[in-house]
């Protein structure tokens, strides 16, 4: 069973990422408050999920949170500031978002950047916490929720540019994205300073 607070008596957020390793597209992180004493058996780190139970559990999660955002930097930010930066400054946009400014906050994995609430100037007590999001709650929420909503971002992006199979891959490195890449180039919402085909070269023709 997942723990519900690792600061005890805050009003604590859990935040995570998600598309951290694609080649494509903008990253997606979440920042969600949940009740005291909260439970779901069914929470859990998204990758653990089906794709059916991560949008069944969205739903409950925006249904119960007591706050829940979204933040997003997109690739051409993530080209200027690195990806670990993105993803930081993505759950800072999500936190800045909450309706209930949190009084703590517990992050998935071993990076963050301390936090200073809109109007405040003293930075929130952080905790990170290397695969949070199968040990506390509203980590495990917040991994749902930007799992879900970038899947649904690269899904659009999949309309526009079905050669790369972004529907399946959501921009990941898979064997048929880098040979879209080699055969079509890139297109707008890839990123540029990643190792796009895999032998350490860069691509920068724009597909039709």
């Amino acid at each position: 069973m997942l723990l519900s607070h690792y600061h005890e008596s805050l009003i604590e957020a859990g935040c995570d990422e998600a598309g951290r390793g694609c080649l494509a597209g903008a990253v997606y992180a979440a920042a969600v408050i949940l009740p005291p004493d909260y439970q779901n058996p069914w929470l859990n780190d998204s990758k653990q999920l089906t794709e059916r139970r991560r949008y069944e559990l969205r739903q409950q999660i925006e249904r119960d949170a007591v706050s829940w955002a979204v933040g997003i930097v997109s690739p051409e930010e993530i080209d200027k500031i690195n990806i670990l930066n993105a993803s930081i400054l993505a759950m800072h946009r999500a936190l800045d978002q909450l309706t209930v400014r949190p009084e703590a906050i517990i992050i998935d994995g071993n990076r963050f950047k301390p936090y200073t609430v809109p109007g405040q100037t003293k930075p929130l007590p952080y905790a990170t916490i290397v695969k949070g999001d199968g040990k506390y709650l509203s980590i495990a929420a917040a991994s749902i929720l930007a799992k879900t909503y970038r899947d649904d971002y690269m899904n659009g992006l999949a309309e526009e540019y079905p050669q790369y199979d972004w529907r399946s891959n959501k921009g990941y490195p898979t064997k048929k994205h880098r040979a879209a890449i080699r055969e079509y180039g890139i297109t707008p919402y890839h990123r540029r300073t990643y190792n796009l085909l895999g032998d350490g070269q860069l691509s920068f023709d724009f597909a039709e």
